[in-house]
């Protein structure tokens, strides 16, 4: 941070300020920026190395969608828990992974997360409460409810929130989940990314509601809607869920409209939509720019100081890729290990 920004929380001559401004003091909201901006570069990393052909498989990138995971993980603690889908890389930064061990898992070495056997879509890191991502559409949700029954018989006042994607809110164990959830009061929070897709088809053409979050209604719990590329507006709705999880009110459906740049996946040759509607939420709606302009209208940052934390940025992502590269693989030998949770 550089520039004529003040510690503590942040004021501008009164004005009745956004949620995270009256919550957070200005180093928590300039490290909700440096968060969004090492998403954005580790995937950006990510997919540079998959074109050199040092990552096998697929990925499933969330460029522009940097806000929905920050803002949604923001009001979280360490001992709160979260389950992700696959396009998650955004939730495990989010939540406090170490990107050099995201990279070494991408990369299939022995320093990853899970060992090199997880890859791109299945990082887990248990140490800051992410229980992994889902190949499975859908497949973390119902995992979510186990986890917040847990929680409430446990007594351990613990959260637990689970992303999925638009495509999964027609899947039975959305369904089955959500009621569960409902009858038990559980604290789990369900946060479906609506990026208006899910791989190829719209939500329009799959979904029998308008909004997602009209769904909430069949199972008696709120439902909200979010404008899932505005920050604030992302954390005041899920702090608001998180504090009814926690006080034993039961459960929240946030649907965070949003959008990705990216296609699917690399396969994905965007046949579906145009140019011009991608170009839309690039130059208009991109989230890091819209937190970065109001950032600097309320003067917690200037632009030295946006620069300063982007180019940390870049330093961290090019020594975790290094990292990753110098990593050994796994041994043929030991390829049977690690698959499965040790016994204790």
């Amino acid at each position: 941070m550089t520039g004529k920004a003040k510690a503590g929380t942040a004021s501008a001559n009164g004005r009745n300020l956004p949620f995270i401004y009256r919550r957070y003091d200005h180093a928590q909201l300039r490290e909700a920026l440096r968060k969004m901006h090492l998403i954005r570069q580790f995937e950006e990393g990510a997919e540079e190395s998959y074109m050199r052909g040092l990552i096998h498989g697929t990925m499933h990138l969330s460029i522009g969608q940097e806000a929905s995971a920050v803002g949604m993980c923001m009001g979280l603690t360490n001992e709160d828990q979260i389950t992700s889908t696959h396009r998650g890389h955004g939730h495990c930064i989010a939540k406090g992974a170490d990107v050099k061990r995201m990279f070494a898992e991408f990369f299939g070495k022995t320093t990853g997360y899970c060992r090199g056997r997880g890859g791109s879509m299945h990082i887990a890191d248990v140490s800051t409460g992410n229980l992994g991502a889902n190949g499975i559409v859908g497949g973390g949700i119902p995992i979510a409810v186990g986890a917040a029954l847990t929680a409430k018989k446990l007594k351990t006042g613990n959260v637990v929130m689970s992303f999925f994607g638009d495509g999964a809110n027609n899947e039975g164990a959305f369904h089955e989940a959500l009621n569960m959830a409902a009858i038990w009061k559980l604290p789990v929070v369900f946060v479906c990314e609506n990026n208006g897709y899910g791989m190829s088809t719209s939500v329009a053409r799959s979904t029998a509601v308008k909004d997602i979050a009209d769904r909430a209604a069949a199972y008696d719990m709120p439902g909200v809607i979010v404008d899932g590329n505005t920050l604030s507006e992302v954390a005041e709705a899920s702090q608001q869920a998180i504090d009814r999880a926690r006080a034993g009110e039961g459960p929240t459906l946030i649907e965070s409209k949003t959008y990705r740049y990216r296609g699917h996946s690399k396969s994905d040759r965007n046949r579906y939509r145009s140019k011009e509607e991608i170009e839309e939420w690039m130059n208009s709606r991109d989230p890091i720019a819209l937190y970065e302009a109001e950032l600097m209208e309320f003067g917690i940052i200037d632009r030295a100081g946006i620069e300063a934390i982007h180019d940390e940025v870049e330093r961290e992502i090019a020594e975790g890729i290094e990292f990753a590269k110098q990593s050994p693989a796994p041994e043929i030998a030991n390829l049977e290990k690690y698959v499965y949770t040790e016994p204790a």
